[in-house]
């Protein structure tokens, strides 16, 4: 069976040779198909009636918002007798990250338009309803009895702290298909993100080995079926293990192929294109350039040798940067402060890296997320885009998979700017944060040192301080709110979530760090040496690579 816009798999032939059954993903789901031979006409293998091993009884849900109307959510259903259900028709997702001291299995879901219809065993069911991180997470239990239908409404409260009305919330690194068991198309795309209150979806198009599997979806403008509430932006990721993996948002004229570089054992085998070079063409294009799932624990110079972030920071080709992804939060959080500590300003971003088309990996869609106050930009698709990218360039961003903050240092929030003369002085500061789930510190960290705290209320939900702080040099101040522990309601390793920086110039200078630059120059010997050694077409190729080494060397002995 060969492939084509869908996926074919799990080919089984019939004892007499003249037809074929396997699995297809053509309608987006995983139906069974009947090829007939000769000829090979396809048809769907058609579900007439349902047997059940025990009567059913029936669940009518209904999910609303706080004014009474339908809202779309995330919902788990657990029956009683431990196993999770869905309407016949949902696409079932699960965590492949849970924990198994927290639970035996992993946690299944799906997505509803605002009401759900499933059969279940009798006994106690248990419903947790999800709608994004501005409303709290509700779970509900309900008496299944068999042959009868149980009716349940569940209105989602609303919870996030002032001053976040204006940020539109959005998930910089989704991938639509990538191989999954599913097919995604952009409509259930948007109302996947829709079901996740996510404002923008940045549909980062990229490689699955040979295949670019949504390369046909590829354009400079948001996708036609983006709607008043949710923005679909078709972007990419270029992938390079060696150097690290980008993420290029808003390219303006086309997309950069080919779309990965350094793969041994094929025709793209050189090291160039190195990132520096990729960068380069996606700001020909006007796109911003990040860094994507960046470090994972043990991020020290030994174990990513390979890895560009300080060649592309010392070039000034960085512009955002995951410190909410598809990684360790606070080894890629250490690394970002340390280029943060030597003046690079990069604003923090989240980004799930959700394979939407999965049944168990990585997602949902937005359990990483971006907010982002806007440049003012009117009501096209495009100016909404732009507007959030100008926004996100600028550093006014927050990245979380749970906690929502808000900062003011000064009268400035994220991305700001305060100047103060020569010995600095004292700067007052302002926080608050809710949360979907507990977490057990709210800090205010100067220059990478935590120096205030805000206190938590009980429930370890909400936290709002304020204060003052001595500084003496130039520098950044930022909130982070996060849990030494996973929590349930958040898919995800543990609560984490970090403002961009408010940054401080004193007297005009530059931030100064002696160390973190020796950490850098550290670093870059063993990208250089790595780097000199490896395949490339001709050595004009190994050249530029080495040459933006080199010039990022500059950099930092300068920063001495």
């Amino acid at each position: 069976l060969s492939y084509g816009e869908f996926d074919a798999r799990g080919a089984r032939w019939s004892p007499d040779g003249r037809r074929i059954a396997y699995v297809s993903n053509e309608g987006g789901d995983g139906a069974i198909r009947i090829l007939e031979l000769p000829g090979a006409p396809s048809r769907p293998l058609a579900i007439t009636s349902r047997r059940y091993l025990q009567p059913m009884g029936r669940l009518d849900l209904v999910i609303r918002d706080a004014d009474g109307d339908p809202v779309p959510a995330r919902v788990s259903i657990m029956a009683s007798d431990g196993r999770a259900y869905a309407p016949d028709d949902a696409w079932i997702h699960a965590d492949d990250s849970f924990d198994r001291a927290d639970a035996p299995i992993e946690q299944r879901y799906f997505h509803a338009d605002g009401q759900a219809t499933a059969m279940l065993p009798p006994g106690p069911a248990t419903i947790t309803i999800w709608r994004g991180l501005e409303h709290s997470v509700e779970t509900r239990t309900v008496e299944i009895a068999a042959d009868a239908t149980a009716e349940l409404t569940v209105a989602l409260a609303p919870r996030a702290p002032e001053g976040l009305d204006d940020w539109p919330s959005g998930d910089v690194h989704v991938h639509m298909n990538y191989g999954g068991a599913y097919r995604n198309t952009p409509a259930r795309m948007v109302a996947q993100a829709e079901a996740e209150d996510l404002d923008i979806v940045f549909n980062t198009i990229v490689n699955k080995e040979v295949r670019i599997p949504d390369i046909g979806y590829f354009s400079t403008t948001p996708d036609p079926v983006s709607t008043d509430d949710t923005l679909l932006v078709p972007a990419q990721e270029f992938h390079t293990s060696f150097w690290g993996h980008l993420g290029l948002l808003g390219l303006s004229d086309h997309y950069l192929v080919p779309g990965y570089t350094a793969y041994p054992g094929t025709g793209l085998a050189s090291l160039w294109p190195d990132n520096p070079a990729i960068a380069a063409d996606a700001r020909g294009q006007g796109a911003l350039v990040g860094y994507v799932h960046p470090f994972d624990p043990g991020a020290e110079p030994n174990s990513y040798s390979t890895h560009a972030v300080p060649v592309d920071a010392a070039l000034g080709n960085i512009d955002y940067y995951e410190v909410v992804g598809f990684a360790d939060h606070f080894a890629s959080a250490a690394i970002w402060h340390r280029l943060l500590n030597l003046g690079f300003r990069i604003a923090a971003a989240g980004g799930t890296d959700a394979m939407a088309n999965y049944a168990s990996l990585r997602g949902p869609v937005g359990i990483n997320r971006t907010y982002v106050l806007p440049e003012r930009g009117g009501g096209s698709l495009v100016e909404r885009r732009d507007a959030w990218l100008a926004g996100l360039r600028a550093g006014r961003s927050m990245a979380t998979n749970g906690p929502l903050l808000t900062l003011s240092v000064e009268g400035e929030g994220p991305g700001g700017v305060i100047a103060r003369p020569a010995g600095g002085g004292r700067l007052r500061w302002r926080a608050d944060m809710t949360s979907i789930a507990a977490v057990d510190h709210v800090e205010i960290v100067h220059n990478g040192e935590v120096v205030a705290t805000a206190p938590i209320a009980a429930d370890g939900r909400s936290a709002r301080g304020e204060g003052e702080i001595e500084v003496s040099e130039s520098g950044w101040i930022l909130l982070r709110a996060w849990s030494a522990e996973d929590r349930p309601e958040i898919l995800d390793t543990y609560p984490y979530a970090t403002t961009s920086p408010v940054y401080v110039s004193v007297d005009g200078a530059r931030p100064r760090s002696p160390e973190d630059a020796a950490y850098m120059l550290a670093w870059l010997e063993l990208i250089e040496r790595a780097a000199r050694e490896g395949e490339y077409n001709d050595e004009s190729e190994r050249a530029e690579v080495l040459g933006n080494i080199a010039r990022a060397r500059e950099v930092y002995e300068g920063m001495r």
